[in-house]
């Protein structure tokens, strides 16, 4: 009988997993991976909000990760804490990059997150009133890995240093 803690890495049920939804809705950003327009990796940090089947991100157009995602949309999202234990969720996934005239909704949920009401409420009403050009980035899972250091290892991890 397979289990979340014996399913393989790369399966999407992983997101399903306890450790999984908690990072999903962290106050933490994730770290977004794709190959820019010269060819080179780049990491960055972004906000983003889980929707339940897609990782969205948002930021303002133009922008020269869109238009490198645009060329190869394949990226990959790490969700990890810092603890002595650490918990990381990797997912990989092609992203949609959409413009939006206005405020992407997910842009609000993803900042509200962590944010006291008191200087997130201004910040999104100015936004509402410029109607900036944005981008909506969504990631729709295909892979996904999950490692807690409790009931998930990293597979090459040796036997003695689990527990």
């Amino acid at each position: 009988m397979t289990t979340l803690e014996t399913l393989p890495q790369g399966d999407v049920r992983l997101l399903s997993a306890e450790t999984a939804q908690r990072l999903l809705v962290a106050e933490i950003p994730a770290r977004l991976a794709y190959v820019a327009g010269d060819g080179t990796p780049r990491v960055v940090p972004v906000n983003f909000h889980w929707t339940g089947e897609e990782v969205v991100m948002a930021g303002f157009a133009p922008s020269a990760k869109a238009k490198a995602i645009g060329a190869n949309p394949n990226v990959a999202i790490t969700i990890d804490t810092a603890s002595a234990r650490p918990e990381v969720l990797m997912i990989r996934g092609r992203a949609e990059v959409t413009e939006v005239a206005g405020l992407v909704p997910e842009y609000e949920l993803a900042f509200r997150r962590g944010t006291p009401d008191e200087l997130a409420d201004p910040y999104i009403a100015e936004l509402r009133e410029r109607k900036p050009r944005m981008e909506r980035i969504a990631v729709r899972p295909t892979w996904v890995g999950l490692l807690d250091f409790e009931n998930r290892f990293p597979a090459r991890m040796p036997e003695w240093m689990r527990g």
